[in-house]
């Protein structure tokens, strides 16, 4: 800060000669719209009148001193033109001007101000909360508060909330603004140029308000969304520990933002600094007491979400900060954190509650694939229990995502325990539900290979020849009845392959775990053409048999297609 006592004094005088000056623009502007539509309506009420058109002289148009000529083409001349180092080199629909007039109104209040900054200070509750839903960016916007603003996703406060001041409501207004505008590279990188970095770390070391925190960190974090932006948030060392250290709040959305932005940073060109200042046992701790003690979905999804940044990167930030979160506890945590959203699932579906399920499902997967930690996830009977009841729930349309990666993290288990295939392929609702997955996996061709390969193990411990034939016939009913579903799903598998796949890969088709599956199928179908006529089975009556006999055309017709495939 300069030393001169002055300087204050000229930059605020600086901003009210371009307040006035853009004041003074718009107030010019209205005259010209007023000017144009009292010409407009003049030439209309002379058409309407049955005489020859003139030339009608045009009256000059008072306007606090400002005239218009009839005849004067070049507007007013008592304003030059700015000088082209003072013009704003800025491409956008907002002003520039009004930017730095909202990031002015950010400045942390002085303590001449007295009660503005003790209730500054003390406002600790808003009626505005963000937006958590993320953008194709990673930007947040805020939104009307929910009322939950502590850990548990409740209100503690059981007084009302005093009402607040002309400077609060002005504060957080302006805020919110900017936290919007910081979506936009353009708008951002005018508002970094203008010091708001600065203004908002000055807020979030002086400041006591939990409002103004997570306003602070809702705009870093839509400012952390572009790279070039990021680095040099990360190359602030006081704004970077400063963000650190909003872990210890016990606001749930300021919890949510500041999990937010350290994921950004993880996921970030500077992921090993933002590690390692993340790594000290006292932080990670916090995290985790936080993921344990909070109901708040959100805050749970973020929070989860941040430990998935984490167990995502091997290479970089995996063994800076993995190693101590395994030690603490990180994997009965998430399995405690599935049980208990498996319980909200199942006895009330609460879509709130569905990215919460997600995040942690997908936190789960990583870990069951991560060397030296796997076995952690994939030795544990309940979780197996768990991502086979997901898989089998119905209605799975709005969960989708989340039975797609149980049925992964099936796939990775019984990599690891193979042995738990042939208990698993005396489930045949199991079966069924793999089936009733392929659908939602056309756009991940990952996920569906993961199918196949569960399907494939399941199928390839069926012994179709020592089938009852009750039992026979309802694999192949089941087959049939999901016939266009299994032939769009090969042809949707044939084409990742060729785009997916290179030549060696494609040699090798027949031994993947499509390839094994179909086989499986083609075992059964024949199997059942051959026994059809010898097998007798008792039915109550025709209706029954109609039901349980499966069509030999629709038989042989999925058989042609299966053998097409398995090739």
């Amino acid at each position: 800060m300069s030393s001169n006592p002055n300087s204050s004094t000229s930059s605020d005088e600086i901003y009210d000669y371009i307040l006035l000056d853009f004041i003074e623009d718009n107030r010019e502007q209205q005259i010209i719209e007023d000017a144009l539509k009292y010409v407009v309506n003049t030439t209309m009420q002379q058409q309407q009148k049955d005489v020859p058109r003139q030339r009608k002289q045009r009256e000059v148009i008072p306007y606090e001193g400002l005239q218009l000529q009839p005849d004067d083409d070049n507007g007013p001349t008592h304003h030059p033109y700015a000088p082209p180092d003072e013009i704003f080199d800025i491409t956008t629909t907002i002003d520039p001007r009004y930017i730095i007039s909202l990031i002015r109104k950010l400045l942390p209040v002085d303590e001449r101000q007295g009660d503005d900054l003790q209730g500054l200070a003390e406002w600790s509750s808003s009626n505005q909360r963000p937006d958590n839903d993320q953008r194709a960016n990673g930007a947040s916007s805020p939104k009307i508060d929910s009322g939950q603003n502590n850990l548990n996703g409740t209100d503690d406060n059981d007084t009302e909330p005093r009402e607040k001041t002309a400077r609060e409501k002005a504060w957080e207004e302006s805020g919110c603004v900017l936290w919007d505008l910081a979506a936009s590279k353009e708008h951002a990188e005018f508002m970094v140029q203008n010091f708001v970095l600065e203004v908002l770390l000055a807020n979030l070391v002086t400041s006591d308000s939990v409002r103004i925190t997570e306003i602070d960190l809702g705009i870093i974090g839509n400012l952390a969304c572009h790279e070039a932006l990021m680095d040099q948030i990360t190359s602030n060392n006081k704004l970077l520990e400063t963000i650190v250290d909003q872990v210890f709040s016990d606001d749930a959305p300021c919890l949510c933002e500041v999990c937010r932005l350290l994921t950004l940073g993880l996921q970030g060109c500077q992921r090993v600094v933002w590690a390692r200042a993340l790594q000290s046992d006292h932080i990670l701790s916090r995290i985790l007491w936080i993921v344990e003690n909070t109901l708040n979905p959100v805050l749970i999804e973020k929070s989860v979400g941040l430990f998935l940044a984490i167990m995502e990167n091997q290479e970089e930030v995996a063994p800076i900060l993995l190693p101590t979160l395994m030690n603490l506890g990180l994997p009965d945590l998430l399995v405690n954190l599935l049980s208990f959203e498996m319980g909200k699932l199942t006895s009330d579906r609460i879509p709130e509650r569905y990215p919460a399920l997600d995040s942690i499902l997908r936190a789960v997967e990583v870990l069951s694939v991560t060397d030296d930690y796997s076995e952690r996830i994939c030795s544990n009977k309940e979780v197996v229990q768990m991502a086979i009841e997901l898989i089998k729930i119905p209605e799975k349309t709005e969960i989708s995502s989340s039975c797609v990666t149980s049925a992964v993290l099936l796939a990775n288990i019984l990599t690891d325990a193979p042995d738990l295939a042939f208990k698993l392929s005396e489930d045949f609702l199991l079966l069924q539900s793999l089936l009733d997955l392929f659908p939602f996996t056309s756009d991940d061709f990952e996920a569906r290979n993961a199918l196949w390969s569960v399907v494939a193990r399941l199928l390839a411990r069926v012994q179709e020849a020592e089938m009852r034939p009750s039992r026979l016939n309802q694999f192949v009913l089941m087959f049939v009845d999901k016939s266009d579903m299994i032939e769009d799903t090969l042809l949707e598998s044939k084409q990742d392959e060729s785009s997916n796949c290179d030549a060696h890969t494609i040699s090798e088709a027949k031994f993947d775990s499509r390839t094994v599956a179909i086989k499986c199928i083609v075992k059964i179908l024949v199997h059942w053409n051959r026994v059809k006529d010898e097998e007798s089975v008792a039915y109550d009556d025709a209706d029954n048999l109609e039901k349980s006999c499966p069509d030999e055309r629709d038989v042989q017709k999925l058989l042609d297609c299966c053998l097409k495939h398995a090739s």
